[in-house]
């Protein structure tokens, strides 16, 4: 994979490189063009490819994508050596600060230390191809203020801002010697919010929107990893959720909930939430009204079918036994939540919600996903254009209103990544070692070009005028 200037005189390289990152006057005034040759494109929602296509992006856009040659002067090329093309990929359950566990931002380290640990997450997800992710419980806010505005590098973040949780709730992040009102350094810093009633569960939501969330994650249901609820027990009261809703239409977007099993999933419906993380412990018929009001799924694949395995979970050293039961537990209903969520329909999105030695296998969650749906489209949509409605529901929240995402069209974020293989055949075209080449906005952050030994390029300075100085 080349980069060539279609210029008679000969270009390097880092010239190359230097020329799409450079943002001076000029190239304001007239935005860059990069065009992509003897690619095949997947454009994120059809079954098939686009073959020996060319694809034009001007600036931070696509403008142009055809199976003809695209006439572009004064553009600068990259030579894809048939490599597919298709839509960065979306991570729709990521926790960007939570990288080695509650306990380890808690008790460990600062949060400086955290917020630093966080920036090498993010490169990391760029790395991998995620372009995109939403981040469903970490004080990210200022962390996407900075990657909005140039500040640092890192794949596009819709941050929930912090969790919302009942005293003793999956949110519940303190020490057991903790007494009522005590705030601990995570909740102090914004990790969380502990809520007993309508009016502290509204102010939660309110403060979060205020400092930028996309959208809203309340704890509606015991968990795996924490220390206080039993799996099977229901959290908020259907009263605090409606509230909390209610904030959230008020500013156009919606709620998530983190819920396993039927109570705290319907009750969250009641509430009228519109995304559940998990559902591992669900009926059938819980299925089928998430199927009928259109509630979405976030699936995480490895977390429920790998590392849950129960010879997976004897290895998680940091679980006391009633953790790892809780885990067990998860990993028998996976399988079956998953073939009913396929067989009515649901609309499936993927996301990783990985801690410790799992972060950084973020397509590994497509892989082991592909094993209940045995269908790579249906699959690859969870991490693009699906992903990417579910994003729509941020509305005007959402930082994101120049162009689409999740897709290869014409008007939709320059967004790209370059795979060595066909998806649609084989996921493993998507593992992070066949992931050659990532764009995210216009700008180039991976570049692999091993007969020429090019350095991989990360943006030293983006254009900070691009987005809105506040959030």
């Amino acid at each position: 994979m080349n980069f060539v200037s279609s210029k008679p005189i000969k270009t390097t390289l880092l010239a190359a490189a230097t020329a799409l990152l450079a943002m001076s006057a000029q190239a304001q005034e007239e935005p860059r063009q990069v065009l992509f040759t003897n690619v095949n494109v997947f454009n994120g929602v059809d079954d098939g490819l686009i073959e020996n296509a060319s694809v034009l992006v001007e600036g931070n856009l696509i403008k142009t994508v055809s199976s003809d040659a695209i006439s572009a002067e004064g553009a600068f090329v990259v030579d894809g050596e048939g490599r597919t093309l298709m839509p960065g990929l979306i991570d729709m359950h990521s926790h960007l600060c939570l990288r080695d566990g509650i306990p380890w931002a808690r008790d460990a380290y600062d949060q400086m230390l955290a917020g630093a640990y966080t920036s090498q997450v993010l490169i990391d997800y760029l790395d991998q191809g995620f372009t995109t992710t939403r981040d469903t419980g970490c004080n990210v806010l200022g962390i996407a203020k900075g990657v909005n505005n140039g500040i640092i590098p890192g794949p596009r973040i819709f941050p929930s801002g912090g969790v919302i949780s009942q005293t003793g709730g999956h949110g519940d992040i303190g020490n057991f010697n903790d007494m009522p009102g005590t705030v601990d350094d995570l909740e102090k810093h914004g990790w969380s919010y502990i809520t007993d009633g309508v009016t502290e569960a509204r102010r939660a939501a309110r403060h979060n929107l205020r400092g930028g969330a996309t959208q809203i994650k309340v704890m509606a249901g015991g968990g795996v990893a924490s220390e206080f609820d039993p799996i099977h027990m229901t959290q908020m009261s259907v009263e605090e959720m409606e509230a909390i809703v209610e904030v959230a239409r008020d500013y156009g977007t919606y709620v998530t909930v983190h819920a396993y099993h039927d109570r705290s999933v319907n009750r969250a419906i009641d509430a009228g939430v519109r995304v559940i993380e998990h559902n591992f412990l669900v009926s059938e018929d819980t299925i089928i009204r998430m199927a009928e009001e259109g509630v979405a799924l976030s699936a995480q694949a490895t977390m429920s079918l790998e590392v849950f395995d129960p010879k997976m979970v004897e290895q998680i050293t940091f679980f006391s036994a009633d953790q790892k039961a809780k885990a067990v537990s998860v990993n028998a209903g996976a399988t079956q939540m998953f073939e009913w969520a396929i067989k009515h329909n649901v609309l499936i999105v993927t996301g990783g919600d990985m801690f410790g030695p799992d972060v950084g296998r973020q397509a590994e969650n497509l892989i082991w996903f592909n094993k209940i749906a045995n269908n790579n489209l249906f699959t690859l949509q969870t991490a693009t254009s699906n992903a990417a409605e579910v994003l729509g529901w941020s509305g005007e929240m959402s930082k994101y209103k120049d162009g689409s995402l999740g897709v290869i069209a014409e008007g939709a974020y320059a967004d790209i990544i370059l795979v060595d293989g066909n998806p649609l055949e084989s996921l493993d075209a998507v593992l992070r070692d066949n992931v050659d080449f990532v764009m995210k906005d216009g700008i180039v952050h991976k570049n692999w070009l091993p007969e020429e030994n090019a350095p991989v390029f990360k943006p030293a300075q983006t254009n900070r005028n691009a987005y809105p100085s506040n959030n």
